[in-house]
């Protein structure tokens, strides 16, 4: 069982001894068959990691890198294969190279220069997948990144990375937004990315995130978005990229407004940029179909279902 000792005394001497008491009700099922049918056979795969010697995180590179000498290369290469799907990296894990779908560096560094120093802050990634970009935060010396995503794989490939990393700083929990405690107001930053237009509901995301925050703490917001002007929103009427999970795609204009009608201040733009297969592919570690499956193979500025293709926007702003 993977062990959150340190990750609940730190939310009980933050008095959330409440929230810490449901978490280890929730946690029976957590990586349980009731919770997910091959939730034994990730686990077991966890056990097999062979030892790497001299283990450290390098993350100067584009990729989560772990350093040191591994004996049993193609053990180690086999127990990561049956992790996959790997959907967000890419990491080196002594001399296996994950190549994920999503080159999670392009954004990442979109997203860091606009990001406050993060130094000693707590930070939430909500919808975090495997934790990449929660590793990457931790070159600016965070006290606490706490991931959170619904997806047992996605937890177990983040546990995988911290058998050898074993860095108390960052943790990840298998849980969405709406399990965390309302009005929370612990976080010094927030990150939201890759999830508002998952919500059937956005303007209660946003609520959610600002309820996350301390006083003046900072959300960092990326989604897609489409051109326009005010009131501007593209709602699919069945599937967006082949994805039958996509709602509301507002333009920048009209999300700035939803942001500051939930009350957000000091919102900014820090990026807009259209999605390129060369960020989005499949790998040998993701070999489904990917975007270039999902944009009209005769004018990639479409999707396939004739709608505009995928474009991010990245917005900052701070609870008031």
């Amino acid at each position: 069982m993977i062990d959150y000792t340190v990750l609940f005394q730190k939310l009980l001497e933050a008095d959330l001894n409440g929230w810490v008491d449901s978490l280890k009700e929730q946690s029976a099922i957590w990586f349980s068959k009731q919770s997910h049918g091959d939730n034994e056979r990730w686990l077991a795969a966890l056990q097999q990691l062979p030892e790497i010697k001299n283990a450290s995180l390098d993350i100067t590179g584009n990729s989560v890198t772990i350093q040191g000498q591994c004996q049993q290369s193609q053990q180690l290469r086999q127990v990561l294969q049956q992790l996959i799907p790997w959907r967000k990296g890419p990491f080196q894990i002594a001399n296996v190279f994950i190549d994920s779908e999503w080159r999670s560096d392009f954004k990442w560094d979109r997203v860091a220069l606009h990001l406050s120093d993060l130094r000693d802050r707590r930070v939430l990634d909500v919808g975090c997948g495997n934790g990449y970009h929660c590793w990457r935060m931790l070159s600016q010396r965070p006290e606490l990144v706490l991931g959170i995503d619904p997806s047992p794989l996605f937890n177990i490939q983040f546990q995988a990375i911290q058998h050898y990393i074993q860095d108390e700083r960052v943790q990840l929990l298998p849980i969405p937004l709406e399990q965390m405690p309302e009005q929370m107001q612990w976080f010094d930053t927030v990150l939201s990315m890759g999830v508002l237009y998952h919500r059937r509901s956005p303007i209660d995301h946003l609520f959610q995130l600002k309820g996350m925050l301390q006083p003046g703490g900072e959300l960092c917001l990326e989604t897609l978005v489409i051109d326009g002007g005010q009131g501007e929103i593209l709602l699919p009427e069945d599937r967006y990229a082949r994805m039958r999970n996509v709602w509301f795609l507002p333009s920048v204009v009209e999300l700035e407004r939803w942001m500051k009608r939930c009350g957000f201040i000091n919102i900014r733009v820090a990026d807009i940029s259209t999605t390129e297969i060369s960020e989005q592919r499949s790998t040998e570690w993701m070999p489904s179909e990917s975007l270039a499956e999902c944009l009209d193979p005769e004018n990639p500025d479409n999707t396939v279902e004739g709608l505009p293709a995928p474009k991010r926007a990245v917005l900052i702003a701070n609870r008031s």
